[in-house]
């Protein structure tokens, strides 16, 4: 597949009943393509975790929400029945992982793995684990700390949604602009955005204020250090070409040790999963849920039913 569509990957999941086979239902594919390579099977044989994996029973990408169902000899945290959720490839772009949960079980290292949130569903906790673990990873190397400015570009997006709650809830930020088209600018205010901005009618460089941060999940950097203060930074989660001081990118190292720091936010309902409304889309229906990412109209993110 191309590197759209595993981008794409990343931004699905779900949980069905446990229920013990050998086989499985999966989406696989065996060429390099986009959507179309997909292909759902019904006989893929159920992967056995290492020592220190757990076998989920589950559904799709590299984001996961779901019921253990065996433990590897080495597991120390996590037993059978446990609910867990959590981004299952470490670090993204070493390479995909041979089994991703586009399926109906996938097995996962402990340490990217957390316990669910007691007050989120299945639904609610696969669409958050990359995508806030990213945003996390973000402001943490970008040294943002309480009492700091910053401006989220894509702000209604899957990481931008969370950079804006985090940034707020979590980090103390004295002040939150965010870009978004002019449909999503109450969405912006509602997740705690204090500036929200319309891309569409606005150039956000002509601000009259400068910020300690901007946060760039759209992949404007050239823009973005024109509003920066000399002493902050750009953060940007978008792959490119390489960029100069105060800019920077990086790739997401997964970890399970993020997701346990912010359940008590995610629990407390200060920081709440974002998902568009267009965006829950039965197993079989995979092609049209990447599709639909494809489009770059959702808000938040697009989760995949269990199968029936």
């Amino acid at each position: 597949m191309n590197e759209s569509s595993f981008t794409s990957v990343h931004q699905q999941f779900l949980c069905i009943e446990k229920k013990k086979k050998e086989k499985m239902k999966a989406w696989r594919y065996s060429e390099y393509g986009g959507v179309e390579v997909l292909k759902l099977e019904s006989d893929v044989p159920l992967p056995e975790p290492a020592d220190d994996q757990v076998l989920i029973k589950i559904v799709p990408g590299y984001d996961v929400a779901g019921v253990v169902v065996k433990v590897g000899g080495e597991v120390k945290q996590l037993k059978v029945g446990d609910e867990v959720y959590g981004d299952i490839i470490e670090k993204a772009f070493d390479g995909p992982k041979q089994i991703g949960t586009l399926a109906e079980y996938t097995v996962a290292d402990e340490k990217l793995l957390a316990l669910k949130p007691k007050n989120l569903d299945f639904g609610q906790a696969a669409s958050i684990p990359m995508a806030i673990e990213t945003a996390y990873e973000g402001l943490e190397r970008a040294r943002f700390s309480d009492g700091k400015s910053i401006l989220v570009l894509g702000g209604a997006g899957g990481v931008g949604s969370f950079v804006i709650q985090l940034a707020k809830h979590v980090f103390g930020a004295s002040k939150v602009a965010a870009t978004s088209s002019t449909a999503k600018l109450e969405l912006l205010e509602k997740l705690g955005a204090d500036l929200p901005i319309d891309y569409t009618k606005e150039n956000f460089e002509d601000l009259p204020e400068k910020f300690d941060v901007v946060y760039d999940a759209v992949g404007q950097n050239d823009r973005a250090v024109k509003v920066v203060k000399e002493s902050g930074s750009v953060v940007s989660v978008i792959p490119g070409p390489p960029v100069d001081r105060p800019a920077f990118h990086f790739v997401l190292t997964s970890s399970g040790e993020y997701l346990k720091k912010l359940n008590p936010y995610l629990e407390s309902g200060k920081v709440k999963p974002l998902i568009d409304p267009k965006g829950q889309f039965p197993f079989d229906k995979v092609k049209e849920a990447f599709s639909y990412l494809e489009t770059n109209r959702a808000s938040g993110k697009v989760v995949v039913y269990p199968i029936p």
